[in-house]
């Protein structure tokens, strides 16, 4: 190579961005904290797979705020939020009695860890879908995986304007209301949430958005592109790895 086209290779080289590995951003300590609780149990076990402590993080969890883990099922987000908020702070694992009818088990389970330490500081309640609330003002109503419930027979049906307004109630205002689903194809709206236990996250944003809140960002720890969307989420071939929006929406102040 003649040096001038040696030289112009080398100053091409160096003008070029330099490829830097993303470097995933570090946990807030309380929620590093928590995460490495062995209080959890199994539950660090499944962090790979549903991104718990990413997900408080980016639902800016803080000891002492005021949470309702909106049915927590088996307890795997409603034990982080509890460790993470700390003795000041409060969860309140809520099931709608119609979901509750059908799970049974998980609320007594979870009245039974909240009797000892460290999780005294979780309250498990039952109330009708239409009708959800808190003893006091929120600062984060979180529900993972079950938004997608509340059109559906067995849950009444809800109309989620009714959820979404009795959360943005809830809320203190500047609170944040968090939801977590399986991602349905564009335009299919509400139509796959009893088939499929899928919704469309159009339809969600315009939902909530609708009852007040503000859309304030969306997360893609739980994207999945190989999801064909097609399939209903127990079907063994995409069972667990469903692709899933994270959608955080903002009380006004």
């Amino acid at each position: 190579m003649k040096p001038a086209t040696f030289a112009a290779a080398v100053a091409a080289a160096l003008a070029l961005p330099l490829a830097v590995p993303a470097v995933a951003a570090p946990l807030p300590q309380p929620i590093a904290a928590a995460a490495a609780n062995p209080a959890r149990g199994d539950d660090a076990q499944k962090d790979a797979a549903r991104k718990g402590p990413e997900i408080l993080a980016f639902a800016g969890v803080k000891p002492g705020q005021k949470i309702g883990d909106l049915i927590p099922g088996g307890g795997y987000f409603t034990r982080l939020f509890s460790l993470a908020v700390g003795p000041t702070g409060k969860v309140y694992s809520i099931y709608p009695d119609e979901y509750d009818k059908e799970s049974h088990p998980d609320s007594d389970n979870l009245r039974k860890m909240a009797a000892a330490a460290p999780f005294t500081n979780v309250k498990v309640m039952t109330q009708p879908a239409k009708a959800f609330a808190a003893p006091e003002a929120l600062d984060l109503v979180f529900t993972s995986q079950n938004y997608h419930d509340y059109p559906d027979k067995f849950m009444g049906p809800t109309d989620p304007a009714v959820l979404n307004a009795a959360v943005y109630k809830a809320l203190k205002p500047g609170g944040l209301y968090v939801i977590v689903d399986h991602r349905g194809k564009a335009g299919t709206g509400m139509t796959e949430t009893e088939s499929l236990h899928r919704i469309d996250i159009a339809a969600v944003k315009a939902q909530v958005q609708k009852a007040g809140f503000k859309f304030e960002g969306e997360s893609p720890l739980l994207a999945n592109p190989k999801d064909p969307l097609t399939v209903v989420v127990f079907d063994k071939s995409i069972r667990g790895h469903t692709d899933q929006f994270i959608l955080k929406f903002r009380k006004p102040k």
